[in-house]
C-alpha cells in the first residue's frame, strides 16, 4: 500500500487503487523512473528532499531511498551537489543519454520495423540483436537499431512467412515481454475508466499514478523487441497495453504536472509545471492517440 492510500484511504477513488494495492516497487528502478518521467523533461536534476518525499508516497522509506541514490551515483547514473543544506542529483551525461532513448520508447511513435538486418560478427551487435546461428546475428530494421561495422545485410522474407513467429519465439524472449504486457493491462485496468474520472483525482494522487502507470509500462516496453508485426503471435498484447498507456497517461497528466511543481525542486527552487520538452511529450501522445483512435471521453 502507498503512504498515501495508509494516510487518506479515500484519496483515490475506490475504483481506481487497486492499480496502487501491490507493495512498494523496487527503490532503485523507482527513482529511474522518477527522474525519467518527471526530472529529465524539467532540466534534469532534484533534490535529496524532493526523491525522498516522492519515495515515501509509494511505501518507500528514507533509507531505502538514500542508499538507492548512493547506487546510483556509484553506477555513474547521478551526480550529487550539496547546496547549503540540501543535496541535489543530476543525471551524468551518460545516463542522459539512457534516459532520451527510454523516453522515445516510451513517450514517442513506435519506429516501424521496415524489414530484417544480418550481421555476420562474433560479438553482440547491440540492443535488439539476437545470435540466430554461429556468428549470425538478426534485428528488426528500424532506424533505432544500431548497426554493427561488420558485414551487414538488409533482408524481406520471401518464403515460408508462416514460420516466422516460431522463429521469432526461438531467438527473442517473447513470451516473457507479452506476460508483462497482459501484466500491466491486468494491474491497470482500473485506468481504462473513463478520461474525466482520472482527471478529478487529486493532483497528488494523479501523480502517485501516473508513476506508477510509467514504471510498469516502462519494465515491459523497454523488453520489447519491437520486431515486424508478422513475426509476432496472433494475440500480441502490444498494442493494447500502448493505447491503456497513452490514454491513462494523457488524463492524468494535469493534475501529476501540477504535482510536480507543488512539491519537486531543484537547486533554483520547484520545477515549472511545464516546459517545452514536456508540452512536446504530450503532444506527441496527443497525435499518436488521434491517429489510432484511442478514445479520450
Amino acid at each position: 500500500m502507498t503512504d498515501l492510500l495508509r494516510k487518506d484511504p479515500g484519496a483515490v477513488p475506490s475504483d481506481l487503487a487497486s492499480c496502487l494495492a501491490s507493495g512498494p516497487p523496487r527503490a532503485t528502478a523507482f527513482i529511474v523512473t522518477i527522474y525519467g518521467d518527471a526530472v529529465a523533461p524539467r532540466g534534469g536534476v532534484l533534490s535529496m528532499r524532493s526523491l525522498i518525499e516522492a519515495g515515501r508516497a509509494h511505501g518507500l522509506s528514507e533509507s531505502l531511498m538514500r542508499t538507492a541514490v548512493s547506487r546510483l551515483v556509484t553506477a555513474g547514473r547521478l551526480s550529487g551537489e550539496r547546496i547549503g543544506r540540501t543535496s541535489h542529483y543530476r543525471l551524468t551525461e551518460a545516463a542522459q543519454a539512457e534516459f532520451g532513448a527510454a523516453a522515445r520508447i516510451l513517450y514517442d511513435p513506435p519506429v516501424a520495423p521496415r524489414g530484417w538486418l544480418f550481421a555476420m560478427t562474433d560479438a553482440a551487435p547491440g540492443e535488439g540483436w539476437a545470435e540466430v546461428a554461429s556468428g549470425l546475428w538478426a534485428a528488426p530494421d528500424r532506424s533505432d537499431i544500431d548497426r554493427p561495422e561488420g558485414l551487414t545485410f538488409a533482408a524481406d522474407v520471401v518464403a515460408g512467412a508462416p514460420d516466422l513467429p516460431a522463429f521469432a519465439a526461438a531467438h527473442w524472449p517473447l513470451d516473457a515481454v507479452a506476460a508483462a504486457y497482459r501484466t500491466f493491462l491486468s494491474d491497470f485496468a482500473p485506468l481504462r475508466a473513463d478520461s474525466a474520472v482520472l482527471r478529478d483525482v487529486s493532483a497528488e494522487a494523479a501523480l502517485v499514478l501516473r508513476l506508477r502507470l510509467v514504471h510498469a509500462y516502462r519494465a515491459a516496453a523497454l523488453a520489447d523487441p519491437r520486431l515486424p508485426d508478422a513475426a509476432l503471435p496472433a494475440d500480441w498484447p502490444g498494442a493494447a497495453a500502448r493505447a491503456l498507456f497513452i490514454s491513462a497517461y494523457l488524463a492524468l497528466s494535469p493534475g501529476a504536472d501540477l504535482r510536480i511543481a507543488q512539491v519537486f525542486e531543484d537547486a533554483q527552487g520547484p520545477l515549472p509545471r511545464e516546459t517545452e520538452a514536456t508540452r512536446d511529450r504530450m503532444q506527441r501522445l496527443g497525435r499518436e492517440a488521434a491517429l489510432h483512435n484511442i478514445t479520450r471521453k
